[in-house]
């Protein structure tokens, strides 16, 4: 089962997912902004066999994936369901991947750092999050030279990543303070506590359905836990306002609110073309409708909206038909897999 298939109910569903990510480089290797190809493919295969061999766990755990032996399309999908960053897309230099069978743990390897650590687990779970990245982490610097400074700490290609090259992040869903006015002054008030917003796929991202990211910035003077502390407490008050702005909507609007859930539903019940835009905004609709009680689903079935939503995505969706659709097709293709997957489960 991959991590997004056991997204569940945290929080009231307003955390989606916990990420780590750790960045390191090697000694003796230019950063990937400046190296050859030559090195750059004599680094990429020494991380390779230093995450491999003789080893139980990884063998069994993990496969490695030449990313430029795969289509543009699965790099676009994997892309979708967070697997990789969407830089590391565009990257033409040699690199490869290092992927967890769940997809849960990515190691992209030449990336904007010679590694990148990712780790994801569903709903507020930074520390289960953090302890597999770290079990990677040693790992590999049991048989890598990372470039470290007693006073910098990890050296990195960005300067934002010095330290503890630790970025961590909670994925969350926010419909109703995006909804009510009151989400901009919120993102704007956390960057006074060394904290970003960015969208649903990270750095130059937009949010799509209500969802975004919240990461630190800092990592130079601090260490792992003081980073998941903070990151944790801000992210639980913007929970808290999320709530807040939810439950009165629905004693102050709810005639009005659960017409719009429920128009959403019955577009989604019906439509036979939906972009992915329109798709994300009806099921963050949805969604916001399931956990507050609105819409009920019947009997013992169940519902992953946020699977749903990375199923929709334009790559995911065009490797679910196996064939390549075009924008209008793929927009058919959303509309009827969303009415299967969505028609008879709620009442």
């Amino acid at each position: 089962m991959k991590w997004y298939e056991k997204c569940n109910n945290n929080c009231n569903g307003v955390i989606i997912s916990s990420r780590i990510r750790l960045a390191r480089n090697l000694m003796n290797y230019p950063f990937p902004n400046s190296i050859g190809d030559y090195e750059a493919e004599l680094m990429v295969n020494q991380i390779n066999q230093a995450m491999f061999s003789a080893n139980e766990y990884t063998n069994d755990f993990f496969e490695l994936i030449n990313m430029q032996e795969i289509k543009q399309v699965e790099k676009m999908a994997m892309m979708e369901r967070h697997v990789i960053s969407p830089h590391f897309i565009s990257m033409k230099r040699p690199t490869s991947l290092i992927l967890s069978k769940d997809e849960s743990i990515s190691i992209m390897i030449n990336e904007e750092d010679h590694i990148r650590i990712q780790s994801l687990e569903t709903g507020m779970n930074l520390s289960d999050a953090l302890d597999n990245a770290n079990k990677v982490d040693d790992l590999l610097s049991e048989k890598l030279t990372y470039a470290f400074d007693e006073k910098l700490g990890f050296l990195t290609a960005c300067l934002t990543n010095l330290g503890t090259g630790l970025r961590a992040s909670y994925m969350v869903h926010l419909p109703a303070l995006e909804t009510s006015g009151q989400l901009k002054f919120l993102l704007d008030a956390v960057s006074k506590f060394g904290l970003t917003v960015r969208g649903i796929y990270g750095e130059g991202s937009e949010a799509q359905g209500s969802i975004f990211q919240i990461s630190n910035q800092l990592t130079l003077g601090v260490n792992e836990q003081e980073i998941i502390d903070n990151l944790t407490t801000v992210t639980m008050q913007i929970v808290d306002q999320e709530l807040v702005v939810r439950n009165k909507f629905l004693n102050e609007r709810r005639l009005e609110f659960e017409d719009a859930i429920y128009r959403s539903y019955g577009i989604l019940c019906n439509a036979r073309v939906l972009s992915s835009k329109e798709a994300m905004t009806l099921l963050s609709d949805i969604k916001l409708g399931v956990e507050l009680g609105i819409l009920n689903i019947i009997g013992d079935k169940t519902i992953n909206i946020f699977e749903l939503m990375t199923c929709i995505q334009p790559a995911n969706l065009q490797k679910i038909e196996m064939k390549n659709l075009s924008l209008k097709e793929r927009d058919i293709a959303r509309a009827d897999f969303v009415r299967e997957h969505i028609a008879n489960l709620i009442k």
